[in-house]
């Protein structure tokens, strides 16, 4: 047990380097100079040139890698080239939104999703099974800005149930926090919902046709039991798996929720980056959600080995 969690562990490490890797380049593979994108038109060679130091872009690429990794390991992702403030103190000031969006989404599609999966295969052929399935591929069929705007439509301008805009941080409370993630977290969660649903029952469909749940019924187990205790465990890995997968597009779908609703969190900061050309600041947050993505991942490979102990070894 403990030498695969070992090699997981060990296995993230080449990983998390490439991302390094991949992210700093971001500065240079974008088109142009970026010293002069960021300067502006009305430029000097001069002010050019002070935002090429400034940026260390005087310096060899692979000197410059080897110390903006040396101060990643040392927690300094870099100063934004606009407000001169820390990114590390820029993230922390709007990483409490993104994470309340994301695990309420995450709280939720799982909730839905799961159960309506059980039960579409549970109900296979019949009219569920399709409104189920008819859900789903409407769910990735529809981008997530559309559903927002449409929730935000009808819920907050015509009905008037929830707000438009904004959030509100848990320390005001929990009512009005969770009040400002509903629609939010519906809009980005429908294509996460779809995902789940359809691998949960295409694995449930599978798994029913075993022989060990055909002598549970014989015994006389209940239909619950067979679904929820049987069958569901045994389908549990390919679930988990496109839920550890289906993070990613959570993280993509905050960028354009956060924008449609207003919610000052790590997307919004994100759009905020890349309009104004703030490098450093983007790299930090791209860095930020691809360690959290690997570490997702890490989570899913460990957790496999509670449904299913053959992988521990």
């Amino acid at each position: 047990m403990w030498a695969y969690v070992v090699r997981r562990v060990l296995a993230t490490i080449p990983v998390m380097a490439v991302v390094a890797l991949f992210v700093f380049s971001l500065l240079y593979i974008a088109p142009g100079d970026p010293a002069a994108v960021i300067a502006g038109d009305q430029a000097t060679p001069e002010d050019v040139e002070r935002i090429r130091q400034s940026l260390g872009l005087d310096r060899p690429y692979l000197v410059r890698f080897g110390a903006w990794l040396w101060d990643i390991l040392r927690g300094d992702l870099g100063v934004s080239i606009f407000t001169n403030l820390p990114v590390s103190t820029m993230i922390a000031q709007r990483i409490e939104p993104t994470l309340s969006l994301m695990v309420v989404t995450l709280v939720f599609a799982v909730s839905v999703a799961v159960p309506m999966g059980v039960v579409a295969a549970w109900k296979q052929g019949t009219l569920i099974d399709r409104a189920v399935m008819g859900f789903a591929v409407l769910g990735f069929s529809v981008p997530v800005f559309v559903v927002a705007y449409l929730l935000a439509y009808i819920f907050a301008l015509e009905l008037d149930w929830f707000p438009v805009q904004g959030y509100t941080s848990f320390s005001e409370g929990f009512g009005p926090w969770l009040e400002n993630l509903v629609l939010p977290a519906i809009a980005l969660g429908s294509v996460y919902i779809a995902l789940i649903a359809r691998i949960t029952r295409a694995t449930m469909l599978e798994v029913l046709q075993q022989d060990y749940i055909r002598t549970a019924r014989a015994k006389g187990v209940g239909q619950r039991g067979i679904l929820f205790l049987h069958a569901l465990k045994n389908a549990a890995v390919p679930i988990v798996t496109v839920i550890g997968i289906g993070i990613a597009l959570l993280i993509g779908g905050a960028v354009v929720t956060e924008s449609v609703f207003a919610i000052p969190g790590l997307g919004r900061l994100t759009v905020d980056a890349i309009l104004r050309r703030d490098y450093p600041v983007i790299q930090g947050v791209v860095l930020l959600f691809s360690f959290v993505y690997v570490l997702v991942n890490l989570a899913i490979d460990l957790i496999y080995t509670l449904f299913d102990p053959r992988i521990r070894y």
